[in-house]
């Protein structure tokens, strides 16, 4: 056996390989991004011969709707195949990744899903298990990265031997966390072989009805399968306090056993959920043996409220809907701790240091500082006005000392809210997206705009990469934005590019300015490349 030291996404992305990956897709978001850099790097091993094994592909896309049918094409052709996107990119994603549930899947299908707890750069805190129950898709949530290894080679071959899609749902800590993980024998791709004929893949509703009920007869064999799976353990011990536990949350528990074993002088009886759906009779056999649970679970309160479904009522179940963990932010050992009653743990006195706040700030020389100075400028004659931002790094755009935009929801929200905010009314409005998340989402609302020939001015910093979540290279070039406007059906002399410096200041608030005085659809790229990407292909 082979021994590498990993992080929780490294891990994956080689057990992927090892266990004949063909393809794999995604689109940048942290914690998930380093999964597909990281098989960047190993198919470009694989290509120089510095590493044996086939070659596969590992490809960025447009968002991650589009990196998941691209697996779903792969998987028909009877590959194996991997789709990775964090928590908020599976809402995107929901659509195919929910009626693949449906589908006879050929070659294996996994979804790797990074959740951020804690919101260390995130809009919220989902948690993606809810989203792999309501498809009915088994999911793996590993406690640790030899976990992540071991389980998705399983995965795939979960996926081929009940022919549905498995998520593997991990959460920050553990996707960029590092650990020593023990390396298993590759295999070998699987052969090119399609589908038998029928109409597995046809969901139309006759046949969407009719693989229903194979999906639901599935889920009573998965549910069988959980409780006996190796990663769904039991272990026997004090019967006043059962404890469940889930994916990483063992690690915190196992940090507070052994004080726990001295103050109370015995373990809990415990169940480790490592697998859904989830293990019922282990979970009944847990209840029935013990006087209280407590549930300690990373993300929502998932399994604390559909045990409520699996047992009879009677006995208190501690967890964060009754406050014994907190419902917000990640984990602790502390937390954990204090769940299990346990006393905080004793230490010396130290001074309490408060470091100086440091928010978050646009890099220097960023081009996203020049066009906010254009742009506040250029609003200056208009009182009321309203500019509504996207996903990127341009949303620091929010801060002192810009204070420039006012909104932030969603990929590509921004022209959608600027087009809605100008049919009732609110002129003028500047919608601010970059490049990538134009592509990933903004292309469908501008096309809206144009439709319905609503006046609101556009403003796409295009720095040509994706530079928030470590600078990945957008789609399509700077070179291909001024076509597909074109193509979408905005006038050419209202589609003005112009570069993104302090030297050119007083001409770009003009260009601005000309465009918010126009009534209907405009748009204004500024271009000049992002100092981070920049720096990057020089290490290159």
């Amino acid at each position: 056996m082979v021994n590498e030291t990993l992080m929780g996404d490294e891990a994956i992305a080689l057990a992927a390989v090892h266990a004949g990956l063909s393809g794999a897709f995604a689109y940048p978001g942290t914690p998930a991004t380093e999964i597909m850099e990281y098989l960047q790097e190993l198919a470009a091993r694989v290509a120089a011969g510095t590493m044996p094994g086939e070659q596969f592909v590992a490809q960025w896309c447009l968002n991650e709707k589009t990196a998941y049918e691209d697996a779903l094409g792969a998987s028909f052709a009877g590959r194996r195949t991997l789709v990775s996107m964090k928590h908020v990119g599976l809402n995107v994603a929901a659509d195919p990744f929910v009626n693949s549930g449906l589908v006879k899947v050929n070659g294996g299908l996994v979804l790797v899903v990074a959740d951020d707890p804690g919101m260390h750069s995130s809009q919220d805190e989902q948690d993606s298990r809810w989203l792999a129950d309501f498809a009915r898709v088994p999911c793996f949530e590993p406690a640790n990265q030899q976990e992540a290894y071991d389980m998705t080679r399983q995965a795939f071959d979960l996926s081929e031997k009940y022919e549905t899609p498995v998520m593997i749902r991990i959460t920050t800590r553990l996707a960029h966390s590092r650990s020593v993980v023990s390396l298993q024998p590759a295999r070998a791709m699987n052969p090119i072989k399609k589908p038998a004929p029928g109409m597995d893949w046809i969901l139309m509703p006759a046949v969407a009805r009719r693989r229903w009920k194979l999906v639901l007869e599935r889920q009573r064999k998965l549910e069988d399968l959980s409780s006996g799976f190796a990663c769904n353990t039991y272990t026997k011990g004090d019967k006043k306090l059962g404890v469940i536990t889930c994916g990483l949350a063992l690690q915190y528990y196992l940090e507070n056993l052994d004080d726990y074993q001295v103050q109370r002088g015995q373990a809990p009886t415990h169940l480790h959920i490592g697998f859904y759906p989830m293990p019922t009779d282990r979970i009944r056999e847990l209840y029935a043996n013990c006087d209280q649970i407590l549930v300690i679970e990373e993300g929502y309160p998932l399994v604390e409220r559909l045990l409520r479904g699996i047992i009879q009522p009677g006995k208190k179940i501690m967890g964060k809907e009754t406050g014994e963990i907190p419902y917000d932010g990640e984990l602790s050992p502390d937390t954990v701790r204090a769940a299990l009653g346990l006393s905080p743990h004793q230490g010396l006195a130290v001074k309490e240091l408060i470091p100086p706040g440091r928010p978050p700030q646009l890099c220097v020389g960023c081009p996203h500082a020049d066009s906010y100075n254009a742009l506040k400028e250029a609003l200056l004659g208009y009182p009321l006005h309203a500019v509504t931002s996207d996903i990127g790094c341009y949303t620091l755009g929010a801060l002192p000392p810009f204070n420039a935009i006012e909104t932030t929801v969603d990929m590509g929200a921004s022209i959608g809210m600027a087009r809605g905010a100008s049919e009732v009314g609110l002129i003028p409005v500047v919608a601010v997206i970059g490049d990538s998340t134009f592509y990933h989402s903004g292309l469908s609302n501008l096309i809206d705009v144009v439709s319905h020939n609503t006046d609101v001015t556009v403003l796409i910093l295009d720095n040509d990469t994706t530079g928030m979540t470590g600078a990945q290279p957008t789609i399509l070039p700077s070179s291909r934005l001024e076509p597909v406007l074109k193509g979408i059906g905005v006038a050419p002399e209202h589609i003005r590019v112009i570069r993104a410096h302090k030297n050119e200041h007083d001409k770009n608030v003009a260009v601005i300015k000309e465009e918010l005085a126009f009534k209907g659809p405009s748009v204004v790229v500024l271009v000049r490349e992002c100092l981070e990407a920049i720096k990057k292909a020089r290490k290159a």
